[in-house]
């Protein structure tokens, strides 16, 4: 089937209108069309071959909301007209240690981009959410509880459960205390996933001036990165900290604000990071630690739980053809806090 969608052809090229076949419907596959699909800061990357290993023409998107349209003779948990999600996987193994642990994300073979992946059957590139619909494998496609605004949905795909698994990993509860570094798209979702789980939130920025957005997300206190003072007063003061910084940046001043046996977490930041002692890790039992998105089954428990606490990302509604502003507009930072594209904007005209 001819789908209609974006892609970048290129590095150095803007997102533009594509048309690819879409792989035939497997047995075990259900076919969504998407209705809306966020944009991460991970795409654009992706469409600039930031980190390599981009295959154009790419077509990017995997924070994917929309509804069932078809599915194959063995799909058994879900029927024609479900509200469904995709997030950043479309396949795994599903038999090494990882996948049976529902880690997914870190299937000893690999597991298979929503975009810019290889399928396991065929060796084709996946296409994601830039488009009119998709394919995907039962095991990966997600119910969207009822109650849920779909057009807020989509963020929780990747900037809900990359914040949301750290929190859940590291044991955050009732009176935790726990900090996170930066407030975008992946910041605000930790502090309002965090506040919502009744932990003591304090955001940690360089500037007071996201004092009153902080707050309003959810955070009890703002501590100021550059005042020294209050650093040294904020030391052994937090069970967990996030740091959400996309960009390379000096991850020392915060590992000993962590508490003994607490762990700074990093989901941002790709790449290298600032030389670093190790003398606060070792004197306070300290862990520095990274973190990979989240397996199927606790992207659904995030669902599941967001639904319960009525907790959605703030988001801007793009249309399609808004999408290289978009990007423009993301590498300013200026977007408050995670773009959403309306699918029903890309048509042939």
């Amino acid at each position: 089937m001819k789908v209609l969608a974006y892609a970048a052809k290129d590095a150095s090229s803007p997102l533009a209108p594509y048309v690819y076949t879409q792989r035939a419907l497997r047995d075990n596959d259900v076919t969504i069309e998407i209705l809306y699909c966020g944009v991460c800061h991970s795409d654009l990357h992706q469409a600039r071959n930031d980190w390599g290993g981009s295959m154009y023409p790419i077509v990017p998107g995997h924070e994917i909301v929309g509804r069932v349209t078809s599915i194959g003779a063995d799909v058994k948990r879900f029927k024609v007209g479900d509200a469904v999600a995709v997030g950043c996987l479309v396949d795994s193994c599903q038999h090494c240690d990882q996948c049976q642990a529902g880690d997914e994300q870190f299937c000893r073979e690999g597991f298979v981009g929503t975009y810019n992946g290889l399928d396991r059957h065929t060796g084709e590139v996946t296409y994601g959410g830039y488009a009119k619909q998709i394919v995907v494998r039962e095991q990966f496609v997600l119910a969207v509880p009822d109650g849920l605004d779909l057009s807020r949905v989509a963020p929780l795909l990747c900037a809900g459960i990359t914040t949301y698994s750290p929190l859940q990993i590291w044991g955050v509860r009732a009176g935790s205390r726990v900090g996170v570094i930066g407030l975008g798209g992946l910041g605000h979702m930790a502090v309002k996933l965090a506040a919502g789980l009744g932990a003591e939130v304090t955001v940690i920025s360089r500037t007071a001036d996201k004092e009153a957005d902080a707050k309003s997300l959810g955070a009890h206190h703002v501590l100021i990165s550059t005042d020294e003072a209050a650093m040294t007063k904020a030391q052994s003061s937090f069970d967990l900290i996030i740091d959400t910084v996309p960009v390379r940046h000096d991850v020392s001043i915060y590992v000993p604000l962590v508490d003994v046996k607490g762990a700074l977490v990093i989901v941002g930041q790709l790449g290298q990071i600032e030389e670093l002692s190790t003398v606060p890790i070792v004197m306070g039992r300290r862990t520095l630690a990274g973190s990979l998105i989240g397996g199927i089954a606790q992207t659904q428990e995030l669902l599941d739980f967001c639904a319960k606490e009525q907790i959605l990302p703030k988001c801007e509604m793009i249309r399609m053809d808004q999408i290289n502003e978009a990007f423009d507009r993301m590498e300013r930072s200026d977007v408050r806090y995670r773009f959403v594209i309306d699918m029903a904007s890309l048509t042939e005209a």
